[in-house]
């Protein structure tokens, strides 16, 4: 096989995996005009259609799909056998691309990250910072951070952090004015601030706990936000109750601009892991993030 047809075959796996001309393109650092005459030519030389194309998708055809099946093991053979020729570097290097939420990202991702590379500058780290639940395999990341409950059963999970607990917050002069629910069912009675969920689109429903007993209920309020600082503004000034992870409302919390509520309805849960395929050999890199990661409290 000459160098040029294993290119070929190295950009028809990452359009038919990401489905589009223009997330290949963008992905490989060329234009999807240049990415669109490779996949022709590869076309023409096999004599035979791998992907079918219209405005919205693009998806491989049956043979596409039995390529993609035969270059996929084959080129993570490549990048294992790459990886362990980079062990045998004095110091550890390569990019390491993590998908991962906002809170996640600021509350134990970056100072892992910073520690890493003070100690090895030759390793870099492309952070997505992505609410949504990412297909990590498919978008090309190493890795993903989400937490525990939210990983598919086929991931390997790495616990990261310690386990996390809601708290329901609001202002003084709310619960001066409207009194303090006693139990989530009072929360009916109650101007709540409503997060919309990046991960799905719908409002979240609060969740609650006690005895063995879960409970969720839907609210109903004056705002609806999908931006977690922004539900603590509406809440510290008086508009509403908010619910929101704990340590996101400490600040707040200490303060005094809100105050806590239902703090016995609301038990710890599991926090955030780092997810990543099974692999037989991990890049070095990529390890020593891991380790700097994971958790020992």
């Amino acid at each position: 096989m000459k160098r040029e047809e294993l290119s070929d075959l190295a950009v028809f796996l990452a359009v038919a995996e990401a489905r589009s001309f223009t997330r290949a393109a963008a992905r490989l650092g060329t234009s999807q005009s240049a990415i669109s005459q490779i996949v022709k030519r590869l076309e023409a030389g096999m004599g035979i259609k791998l992907l079918t194309r219209n405005t919205r998708n693009v998806a491989p055809t049956e043979a596409g799909e039995q390529l993609v099946a035969t270059l996929r093991p084959a080129f993570d053979e490549i990048d294992a056998r790459l990886a362990a020729l980079s062990a045998l570097r004095e110091r550890p290097a390569g990019t390491v691309r993590i998908t991962t939420s906002r809170h996640a990202a600021e509350a134990i991702l970056w100072p892992a990250v910073r520690r890493l590379i003070e100690a090895y500058p030759e390793v870099t780290v492309e952070i997505s910072i992505d609410s949504h639940l990412t297909d990590i395999i498919g978008d090309r990341f190493d890795a993903g951070i989400r937490l525990g409950e939210q990983i598919e059963k086929d991931m390997i999970a790495v616990r990261i952090g310690p386990e996390l607990r809601m708290a329901v917050v609001g202002a003084p002069s709310y619960f001066a004015e409207h009194g303090r629910p006693k139990t989530p069912q009072e929360l009916t009675g109650h101007a709540c601030i409503n997060i919309r969920m990046q991960t799905r689109g719908g409002l979240y429903a609060w969740e609650f706990g006690k005895d063995g007993r879960d409970l969720n209920v839907r609210v109903e309020g004056p705002v609806i936000a999908n931006d977690v600082p922004m539900v603590l503004r509406a809440a510290a000034d008086g508009l509403g109750l908010a619910c929101v992870l704990e340590d996101q409302a400490e600040a707040m919390l200490a303060s005094g601009a809100v105050e806590r509520v239902l703090d016995d309805w609301c038990p710890p849960f599991a926090g955030y892991h780092l997810y990543y395929p099974d692999r037989r050999q991990l890049p070095p890199a990529f390890s020593l993030l891991v380790e700097a990661l994971r958790y020992r409290g």
